[in-house]
């Protein structure tokens, strides 16, 4: 067995005196692990940091098995992030979250795409607003993983315009005015998940974060019995930190 595919680092093990075991989120083949013989070179060691984007082959005698992998270097990203506080534990939470919420070699290419498109913002990006493309990379997460939430229209009115909220249970939107005495019960709703114009501030950012966790959180918790993990807090709090 073996295929060609690309592939966005998501954490490297060490495995034996020289070897290393790859993580990796690829395009076609979804959360993949295989054998890096050679992990250790000085050359690899670089092209194995979190983020970078790889061409991949992976080979295998059987499908079952763990496989290995040879890899190309495509895109670096990991470097940009070395002086930046704030973008190391970005990347450390969305590689976090990767590799706690996607099932082995389940395909969610449009986890991939969200994943590499939050990279290239943050690479690009010298300011806090890539923090914006970091929570709509985790409502992608929650889309593809059945947890989806409804920003379209207010669950109680139908509008379309001047939503504040979102139920904790449903994940539906809610206007000021549909939620009434129970807006305090409610999460709140950042307008730029709704609203291109809408200012991307440290309040809206930590928005943001705080509601995508609360739903992760409720995924992880039904689905493996455990809490968010250390990396995507740790982020959480630095940004609300500002």
């Amino acid at each position: 067995m073996d295929w060609n595919d690309d592939a966005i680092v998501l954490a490297v093990r060490p495995f034996g005196e020289h070897g290393a075991i790859l993580e990796a989120l690829t395009r076609a083949h979804g959360r993949h692990l295989g054998l890096m013989r050679g992990a250790g070179s000085r050359g690899m060691r670089g092209a194995l940091e979190p983020g970078n984007l790889l061409s991949v082959q992976w080979r295998a005698r059987m499908d079952n098995q763990l496989g290995s992998f040879s890899v190309e270097i495509a895109a670096v990203r990991a470097a940009h992030f070395f002086e930046d506080r704030l973008k190391l534990d970005g990347l450390a939470a969305a590689c976090a979250m990767v590799c706690a919420t996607l099932p082995e070699r389940e395909v969610h290419e449009r986890v991939f795409l969200a994943l590499d498109g939050l990279l290239q913002h943050m690479v690009l990006e010298p300011s806090n607003t890539w923090v914006g493309s970091y929570v709509r990379f985790e409502l992608v997460l929650l889309e593809d993983l059945g947890f989806g939430l409804d920003l379209d229209s207010c669950a109680v009115t139908g509008e379309r315009e001047n939503l504040a909220y979102v139920s904790p249970r449903s994940g539906r939107a809610v206007t000021a005015a549909g939620a009434g005495v129970f807006a305090n019960r409610l999460l709140r709703l950042p307008g730029f998940l709704f609203d291109p114009a809408a200012p991307i501030d440290a309040d809206a950012l930590g928005l943001g974060l705080g509601l995508t966790a609360h739903f992760l959180e409720r995924f992880l918790a039904e689905a493996h019995g455990k809490g968010l993990p250390e990396a995507r807090l740790r982020f959480g709090q630095r940004v609300e930190k500002g």
